[in-house]
């Protein structure tokens, strides 16, 4: 099962979804792989997306609690050892999918608008990412 973040990883938030996502979620289906989207956002800005890629959904999902993982992941009947987080926000997504034991995959944000609170998170994001890429560079002695 995969688990997605419905933020800016889909589409900017409240637009409908592209026809990229929804086809995205097509072929995902017909390969027989369940999705599930964990938001922390209200019902009402997560429910269109999901509806248009035909996918259930969890808000209120409480990232990076280890709940709302676990939720999704009975949503999808699938366990810690074959679900995959995909989400483009480090200390909410990533860290929150980490603490639950689940492999994750951190993608670039699609909307260059964001809301403050999340501007300001990027900043920290920056520090970290640039950190980890300089410790992967190092030579193994």
């Amino acid at each position: 099962g995969i688990v997605w973040c419905v933020a800016t990883i889909l589409g900017p938030h409240g637009a409908p979804a592209e026809a990229r996502s929804i086809c995205l979620f097509g072929r995902l289906g017909a390969m027989g792989f369940s999705t599930c989207i964990l938001s922390n956002n209200e019902g009402p800005r997560v429910a269109p997306f999901a509806g248009q890629v035909k996918s259930p959904y969890i808000f209120k999902g409480g990232k990076p609690s280890v709940k709302g993982y676990e939720r999704a992941m009975e949503v999808m009947g699938t366990g810690r050892e074959n679900t995959l987080f995909i989400g483009d926000q480090l200390f909410t997504d990533v860290w929150g999918a980490r603490r639950t034991g689940l492999y994750s995959i951190l993608t670039k944000p699609m909307d260059p608008h964001e809301e403050i609170q999340i501007v300001f998170k990027r900043y920290l994001e920056a520090v970290v990412l640039r950190a980890y890429k300089k410790q992967r560079q190092k030579p193994d002695v």
